[in-house]
């Protein structure tokens, strides 16, 4: 084998799990949409269900629901059946994974999740199957070929069956107005929280940290004041504190090119007027937005009145882990 022919056969199972998916596409009809309102009106949680390779899709699937707004875990079919079908009470939804529809371990406890009254939703890729006929409704996630050459270790079927959890999970997500701020809370751990939830509040400088010098000071002492407060920029404000521009270090540069007397200059005859501000409670994630955007490195802070409450920088972000 080469290297050549390693990447040939690479590409191979990917061309394979890839019309896999396009066909799965087609499929995507009343019935998916049946299963999006079964899914939705639960008002327990969502219990999936599966073996083998069906049930490590099924914990993914799992995961992904609880993730965006639809509570959800996974339960083993064979541990169901010895005492855990306790968990699922007459408020689920039991969605269901199986390929042949006929495993027999999810067999054994359909009985008693009809016993329940509570709905089923398979996802087989046997419509004739048994799993199938007693679903409330059947998602065929069958395919023609598997990617493997023996046709016998699940890889297309995983993938079409994983692709059909990915499009409940963000029907649902969206189904339910699920927002950002949503996800983060169900995430606080990690770089993930940080970027969703922090707020401008979190992360930005105050009181006298915070670079401000009115508009008849002189720029060299302007510069001092950037300088002992380290972000690159002061405000200028007014004798109410309300902000009337910014100087950052790009103006610096640009007024040096304008050959100005630094001595005889004051900050407001080179400051930026009317600039662009934020709030304390904005999410810090829209002001990285805002500077990538505006290509700016810093951004002042201020409330209804426009009277300044703080500052950050790019710096202030990263370190926060925002960026």
């Amino acid at each position: 084998m080469t290297a050549s022919d390693f990447q040939t056969l690479g590409k191979a199972v990917i061309d394979t799990e890839l019309r896999a998916i396009e066909a799965l596409r087609r499929r995507i009809d009343d019935s998916f949409d049946r299963a999006c309102h079964i899914l939705l009106g639960c008002e327990g949680r969502i219990v999936v269900t599966g073996m083998g390779k069906s049930g490590h899709i099924g914990g993914k699937i799992a995961a992904t629901l609880a993730s965006t707004g639809s509570p959800a875990f996974f339960v083993h079919p064979g541990e169901a059946s010895h005492g855990d079908l306790g968990m699922i009470t007459a408020r689920d939804v039991v969605l269901a994974l199986s390929n042949s529809g006929n495993t027999a371990e999810i067999l054994t406890i359909v009985p008693l999740i009809k016993r329940l009254g509570v709905p089923l939703v398979s996802m087989t890729g046997n419509p004739a199957s048994a799993l199938a006929g007693e679903a409330d409704v059947n998602l065929d996630v069958g395919v023609e070929q598997e990617a493997c050459p023996l046709g016998l270790a699940p890889t297309a079927s995983t993938t079409v069956a994983l692709v059909t959890g990915d499009a409940l999970a963000i029907a649902l997500l969206q189904a339910r107005g699920f927002s950002a701020e949503d996800f983060a809370r169900s995430h606080p751990g990690g770089a993930l929280g940080r970027r969703l939830l922090l707020h401008v509040a979190d992360i930005m400088s105050t009181g006298e940290a915070v670079p401000a010098v009115s508009a008849d000071t002189p720029l060299p002492q302007a510069l001092l004041e950037m300088s002992s407060k380290g972000l690159g920029m002061t405000a200028i404000v007014d004798d109410h504190n309300k902000v009337l521009g910014i100087f950052t270090d790009g103006d610096l540069r640009r007024a040096l090119d304008r050959h100005i007397d630094i001595q005889q200059t004051t900050i407001g005859e080179v400051m930026t007027p009317d600039c662009r501000t934020v709030g304390a409670h904005d999410l810090a994630a829209e002001v990285v937005k805002l500077m990538d955007d505006h290509k700016i490195n810093a951004v002042l802070v201020t409330d209804a009145d426009n009277q300044l409450v703080g500052a950050l920088n790019m710096h202030s972000l990263l370190r926060a882990g925002v960026v």
